[in-house]
């Protein structure tokens, strides 16, 4: 994910808040389409962008979740001033579903899902997110579970050069792995930039011409690791199949190719129009499958000139969108967890 960088490390997080953009913000309106009445889920609140706007637009409802607890607390004020038409929950968006039928939420008429780290995640250096500013070594989104700092200095080298390449795409991941576990027999790696160092140097330090910075895939394909964000957004995709009512939406903005290459295969899968062997295909040989939902868009839509010029963040963004059908939702498929290397489509 191409992040946004206009905000110093460690700025005050209402101040990210207040600045922050939403993005393909006039798309994804576009395409959930809210009215009068209708029920709207937003599976990754953040700054609550989406939230504000799709509340704003209509006189409607919206069951909005995040994970990260600092999320959930900077909402406060959100929840107040659209009091009684938002509940913003703590959850992971992977179970959207389950936590829609508790709060007596389901079905529902959109679901809009915001893919990957948040502006204010990267920008709170003690969060761990961030390559550029030191902070520990952590990257997890809810604060609970295994850290990135236990990836590097507990797995095994070839776990984690497998873990680079699959979720970074880095593909020089075994001389960065190599380099990882010789300098953790010296010292176990704690903090961000400690690590970037050494990420650099493997790779033969940084160019002066260079935009990429050498340690973006590595650090990528930790963070996407430690929260298991492929699986995340794999149960996602599920789950909305689950809540959505017939004729309602499904809009999912992606930062990069595995996210995207995620979301297409599932759309293009449950229109009925995949190849046979796709993952998101179950067993049908005795059995004829209805498409669940029909595709909105087929090339994903992306940021124009004018957004591009006021956030930078949007460079990479993509939207697709599909609308659910009246079939029943398909059989439920394996976890697609992206940890340890597992399935790989990111």
């Amino acid at each position: 994910m191409t992040p946004r960088r206009d905000q110093p490390a460690g700025a005050d997080i209402r101040d990210v808040r207040s600045r922050h953009i939403p993005v393909l913000l006039s798309h994804v309106l576009e395409m959930l389409h809210p009215g009068d009445g209708q029920r709207f889920i937003d599976g990754t609140f953040g700054a609550g962008g989406y939230t504000r706007a799709i509340l704003a637009a209509a006189n409607c409802e919206v069951l909005a979740l995040d994970r990260d607890p600092s999320a959930i607390a900077g909402g406060a004020a959100l929840v107040e001033q659209f009091s009684p038409r938002l509940k913003l929950i703590e959850s992971e968006f992977g179970v959207l579903d389950e936590v829609a039928e508790r709060e007596g939420f389901a079905p529902v008429d959109g679901v809009v899902l915001d893919i990957g780290v948040s502006s204010m995640q990267l920008d709170e250096a003690d969060r761990g997110f961030s390559f550029q500013a030191d902070g520990p070594l952590d990257m997890r989104m809810s604060g609970r579970g295994m850290s990135a700092a236990d990836v590097v200095n507990g797995y095994d080298e070839s776990e984690i050069a497998d873990i680079l390449y699959q979720l970074g795409e880095e593909h020089r991941s075994r001389a960065v792995a190599r380099a990882i576990v010789r300098r953790r027999a010296q010292q176990p790696f704690a903090r961000t930039l400690d690590l970037a160092d050494v990420v650099t140097r493997a790779l033969g330090g940084r160019r002066g011409d260079q935009k990429v910075h050498p340690a973006t895939r590595t650090f990528q394909a930790l963070r996407i690791f430690v929260n298991d964000e492929l699986g995340e957004l794999e149960r996602a995709l599920q789950a909305g199949e689950r809540v959505l009512k017939p004729g309602g939406r499904l809009v999912v903005v992606t930062f990069h190719s595995l996210e995207d290459r995620i979301v297409k295969r599932f759309l293009t899968t449950r229109s009925g129009q995949a190849p046979r062997g796709s993952r998101f295909l179950p067993d049908t040989s005795n059995q004829f499958v209805e498409p669940s939902f029909q595709i909105v868009n087929r090339r994903p839509l992306t940021s124009e000139k004018g957004e591009l010029n006021v956030n930078p963040r949007a460079r990479s963004a993509r939207a697709r969108a599909a609308v659910r059908t009246a079939a029943p939702h398909w059989p439920n498929e394996r976890d697609g967890s992206g940890r340890g290397g597992g399935t790989q489509q990111r």
